[in-house]
């Protein structure tokens, strides 16, 4: 199993979590502007990086 492939993953669905929350914090008119900036970068964020290590990370299998 590969470590950086999974972490990529967890990073992916944290930004998509976070980009979900942003947009409906932002149509609700739920908490403050900055609040919802915040989550919505970190989101962006997360979810590239993620995205990244996912598709930069090589299958090798070792035997």
């Amino acid at each position: 199993m590969n470590l950086k492939r999974t972490f990529g993953t967890i990073l992916t669905i944290l930004g998509i979590v976070g980009l979900i929350y942003a947009a409906i914090g932002f149509v609700q008119h739920s908490g403050s502007t900055r609040e919802l900036i915040v989550y919505g970068i970190l989101g962006v964020v997360f979810f590239f990086t993620g995205i990244g290590l996912v598709r930069n990370t090589q299958d090798t299998a070792k035997m």
